[in-house]
């Protein structure tokens, strides 16, 4: 069984792109419930600190991934067109 295609418009950013960035802002979401995991005493405050700086770490280098897809995908693009202005 074959995955139905959808047509994909110029510009818009590749699926693995869009994968890295809802990775990164999960990340980030979790990053803010940090507040509420230790006001429930699900964390201490050393676990609060070694996980809030291992999701930012973690959402940083996601958002940069996607942007380097997005990017590539645009250059590929365009080079593909061959007048570089598709």
């Amino acid at each position: 069984m074959s995955l139905p295609i959808r047509p994909v418009t110029p510009g818009s950013p590749p699926a693995r792109s869009k994968v890295a960035g809802g990775l990164a802002a999960l990340a980030c979401a979790a990053c803010c419930a940090i507040p509420l995991l230790i006001a429930a005493g699900v964390l201490t405050g050393a676990g609060a600190a070694v996980l809030e700086r291992t999701l930012l770490v973690v959402a940083a280098g996601l958002a940069v991934l996607a942007l380097g897809m997005w990017w590539l995908h645009r250059r590929r693009a365009a080079a593909a067109c061959g007048c570089g202005g598709c």
